[in-house]
């Protein structure tokens, strides 16, 4: 695989008998708090305002369907990756394989495309994040805009220029805190839950607000922008125990999530009423922000926006490895330039268009909707099924009822985006 220096972890395998690799061991454990990080980002901070508008019952629907969506999403997305026949491949390769040149380079060029959109969207959630925190909680004026964003997503894509190993600290830094401020959040706020309107909604508008959400489900769960490089370093980490050690680790991922983010999403929900998640969907600010500022509680105003910026900034890192990638992977197939080349260019372009676009402030929730969760969609739902009919080492997944599920759930969010761009 050609790799971009300083982009990809490492693969170097380790020698180890079949009891000492099924065991759970730091490696496994610094991959779980990594792909936690990658998932945890703007798409949760956003979740309860976008599913506390549509009420409680579709908010139960979704919580039932989440970890099922989640885990078997991302394992489909494991498996296809490590189908391949050379086992340096990364997702580009992989596609090409599978597909062909010119459908493996459309494929890929999605891939990025469902990639980009989210670190765009990470750029304005923090300048929101740390301009609101300034004026609200410190009584600053508000920077200049310009200034503000341009430091900020600087200092991120700093992070990531530093390599794996300032990477995965920065991951450890990061996500231990978000885990912990996270829970207790969502336990503090108990004491403020309101009784939930429980009356059964008009079936019509029930199944379409519950069709309209699964794009945005999607998109607060992802972690697959980090699935590529992850795969890569368990089949050199574990060799022939890769597939086994990925999906055990990814089910913890899932756990993990769905047991944190459910609990905070419900708690946000039945703390707020449908009005005031009308007035945060407005104002463009993440749920944590809109609770900040509305609460004359310290802790909150305090705690809140800095688990957003921790939250943004995690996931931002999980995400711009899997977009430095992916450009790199598609440049290098397309021109003569060298990887090294590739990925500098790569750098610079994201840099520009993530600071351009928090300078200009476009409404997150409907670039979650309308762009990125569909296209996550894609490829994280329906590219990896049809691989399992297509190829030939997955055709053991077949006409599985897990495989069955994933299809029909990424079709429902392609569908979601073709009706909202029609309306």
């Amino acid at each position: 695989m050609t790799t971009p220096q300083g982009a990809t972890l490492s693969n170097a395998p380790i020698n180890n008998t079949h009891s000492s690799t099924s065991k759970w061991n730091q490696h496994d454990t610094q991959w779980t708090l990594s792909l936690f990080g990658t998932a945890v980002g703007a798409g949760i901070l956003f979740l309860p305002i976008n599913i506390g508008i549509g009420g409680f019952w579709p908010l139960i629907i979704m919580a039932c369907l989440a970890f099922p969506m989640t885990f078997c999403a991302h394992r489909g997305l494991s498996r296809f990756v490590l189908s391949s026949k050379h086992k340096d491949a990364d997702f580009t390769d992989v596609v090409e394989e599978h597909f062909g040149v010119t459908a493996g380079r459309l494929i890929s060029l999605l891939y990025f495309l469902s990639i980009f959109p989210i670190l765009l969207i990470y750029g304005v959630g923090l300048t929101n994040t740390v301009d609101s925190f300034m004026v609200n909680q410190m009584g600053m004026e508000s920077p200049s805009r310009m200034l503000l964003s341009g430091v900020l997503v600087a200092g991120m894509i700093s992070l990531m220029m530093g390599g794996e190993r300032l990477m995965l600290r920065a991951f450890a830094i990061l996500v231990y805190p978000l885990v912990g401020i996270l829970f207790f959040l969502s336990l503090y706020l108990i004491p403020s839950w309101q009784m939930p309107d429980m009356s059964l909604p008009e079936a019509g508008n029930f199944t379409k607000t519950l069709w309209l959400s699964i794009p945005i489900i999607v998109f607060s769960f992802s972690h697959a922008a980090a699935i590529s490089s992850f795969v890569n370093v368990q089949r050199g980490h574990y060799d022939n125990q890769a597939t086994n050690k990925a999906e055990a680790i990814l089910k913890r991922t899932s756990l993990l999530l769905i047991t944190f983010v459910l609990l905070f999403v419900f708690s946000c929900v039945l703390s707020l009423t449908g009005e005031q998640m009308a007035a945060a969907k407005a104002a463009n600010v993440s749920i944590l922000s809109y609770l900040a500022n509305i609460t004359s509680n310290s802790f909150i105003a305090t705690l809140g926006p800095l688990v957003a910026f921790i939250a943004i900034t995690s996931s931002f890192l999980g995400h711009f490895l899997g977009a430095r990638e992916s450009f790199t992977g598609l440049v290098t197939k397309q021109t003569s330039l060298s990887a090294k080349v590739a990925d500098k260019i790569g750098v610079v372009i994201m840099f520009f268009a993530i600071w351009f676009c928090a300078v200009k402030n476009p409404s997150i929730l409907d670039m979650m909707d309308q762009l990125s969760g569909p296209i996550i969609a894609m490829i994280l739902f329906i590219m990896p099924m049809i691989a399992v009919y297509k190829v030939p080492a997955l055709h053991k997944y077949r006409n599985r009822l897990s495989t069955l599920f994933i299809l029909a759930v990424g079709s429902l969010a392609v569908f979601a985006l073709i009706y909202s761009m029609l309306k």
